[in-house]
């Protein structure tokens, strides 16, 4: 009796993951891959929640966070971190999957097979650094799903990671998307993403994702972009205990 209940088990345990594999590998490809998707859809962003999930299981990603409860309920936000791994969103997505937050990505990630179609889905969108006119366009477009309460969105104001650890100079126009929305400014800084490849699959990897500060929508709307930019700047350069931020920061103050 007990062996007939355990290979019952196990091949409901099977049916189960075979079942997640298929959803996974073929819904994606209902997914337009040119669409720019203005609804976000529940069931995409559980399949993107659930996988990666399981993904940093895997990798054997432990996250350590703090801070999180002076993000504001009940009204969306511009989200903005520092950008040191390209475990970043993945990690980043997942622990502030609460906020179902969309992030403004390089047109590279959305040719990941799979992955690609479901970012856009969950309206995250692509940006054409090289282009001025094309980013502005990306820009309006996030200020516009923050006003028709789509989603809250994320961006990585250096516009790329940086792979020496050193923080990088501001694109300051992403705050436009704050001050046009009248939404708050989520300062955040990530550690430790960077030692993924390092630790695996030998040793477990805390990564650190801390809210700084929050921006009130009232005083990102009243200042200058390149202010806000600044503000936030200093915050994640006093948070990130680097040795190249440490001497920006000395030569900061004896300026």
């Amino acid at each position: 009796m007990l062996e007939i209940i355990l290979w019952t088990l196990l091949w409901i345990a099977v049916a189960i993951v075979g079942g997640y594999l298929l959803i996974w590998i073929v819904t994606p490809y209902f997914i337009n891959p040119k669409k720019e998707y203005n609804t976000d859809s529940k069931f995409y962003r559980w399949l993107l929640y659930s996988s990666t999930g399981i993904a940093m299981k895997i990798c054997r990603i432990n996250v350590i966070t703090s801070g999180f409860e002076k993000i504001p309920e009940n009204t969306r936000f511009l989200l903005v971190c520092n950008h040191r791994s390209n475990f970043d969103p993945i990690v980043s997505w997942h622990t502030f999957r609460k906020y179902n937050p969309s992030y403004i990505s390089k047109p590279e990630n959305f040719k990941y097979p799979i992955y690609g179609r479901i970012i856009r889905r969950c309206c995250f969108m692509e940006i054409d650094r090289k282009n001025p006119r094309n980013s502005m366009t990306t820009i309006l477009r996030a200020i516009d799903l923050i006003k028709n309460d789509t989603v809250s969105v994320a961006v990585y104001p250096e516009g790329t990671r940086s792979k020496k650890l050193k923080l990088l100079k501001f694109h300051n126009g992403v705050f436009k998307i704050a001050q046009k929305a009248n939404v708050p400014v989520v300062v955040a800084t990530i550690q430790g993403s960077e030692l993924v490849r390092k630790n695996y699959p030998w040793k477990r990897t805390d990564i650190h994702i801390d809210i700084l500060d929050v921006i009130p929508a009232e005083t990102a709307k009243a200042q200058k972009t390149e202010e806000t930019a600044d503000y936030c700047r200093n915050l994640m350069l006093h948070a990130l205990p680097r040795e190249e931020n440490l001497l920006e920061l000395e030569a900061s103050v004896s300026a």
